[in-house]
């Protein structure tokens, strides 16, 4: 079964990404460079959803991502958590800042109106739905009673293997699943014909199952 594969291999990862936050506590800046490469994806994942249309045209999800893997190097020690799902719910606060100061960068004085819009709570609000609609994009296996627990790191795991996936399935699910866009919106955004659109999904989904299915 996939997901509690999925699961299985999270909780056994859980402890390596917190002896990382150990090692790089005590002073090891390339641990701590790797620990942040563990949340590459996820985090563009949660940026490429996150981006107004008006700022992407000016940066793309990969650049909000770099700016807050480069703040969490900064601010490193002002983390005070100790597992793995606070250092989580820590970058995800640096993200948003982050989108905060894009907005105040690149969009106009008279449209920064989309900076009030994006208040830290319904960001984090938004973030929140996010890493729930990643993991239920494997609809066909709904969350074990234990799953909220574990919610975020099973995320990690899930916004990896989506990260394997070819652009275009990528992002039609991104648009899909997680964005909550109809398949005429996304047509629209992708340039193509809605039934064309629902059949990329459809491929889209069965491919990221099997990208999943082996993981033991």
């Amino acid at each position: 079964m996939a997901t509690s594969a999925m699961m299985h291999r999270t909780e056994a990862a859980e402890p390596c990404a917190e002896r990382m936050l150990d090692e790089a506590r005590q002073g090891e800046p390339a641990v701590l460079g790797d620990l942040l490469q563990l949340y590459r994806n996820y985090l563009t994942i949660l940026a490429s959803t996150q981006l107004d249309r008006r700022l992407r045209r000016r940066m793309n999800p990969s650049d909000l991502v770099q700016e807050t893997m480069l703040a969490a190097h900064r601010d490193f020690e002002q983390f005070r958590g100790d597992s793995e799902r606070e250092f989580l719910a820590w970058l995800r606060q640096i993200l948003i800042n982050c989108l905060h100061h894009a907005v105040d960068t690149h969009v106009k004085a008279k449209m920064r109106d989309v900076r009030r819009e994006i208040s830290i709570e319904q960001a984090n609000a938004a973030l929140d739905r996010t890493a729930v609609n990643l993991v239920q994009v494997l609809a066909d296996h709904g969350p074990s009673p234990s799953a909220p627990v574990r919610q975020r790191e099973r995320v990690v795991a899930l916004a990896d293997q989506l990260a394997k996936l070819q652009p275009q399935y990528r992002d039609v699910i991104v648009l899909r699943n997680l964005q909550g866009l109809s398949f005429d919106e996304i047509a629209a955004r992708m340039e193509r014909n809605s039934g064309a659109v629902r059949m990329l999904w459809l491929r889209a989904i069965e491919k990221f199952k099997q990208v999943c299915h082996p993981i033991d």
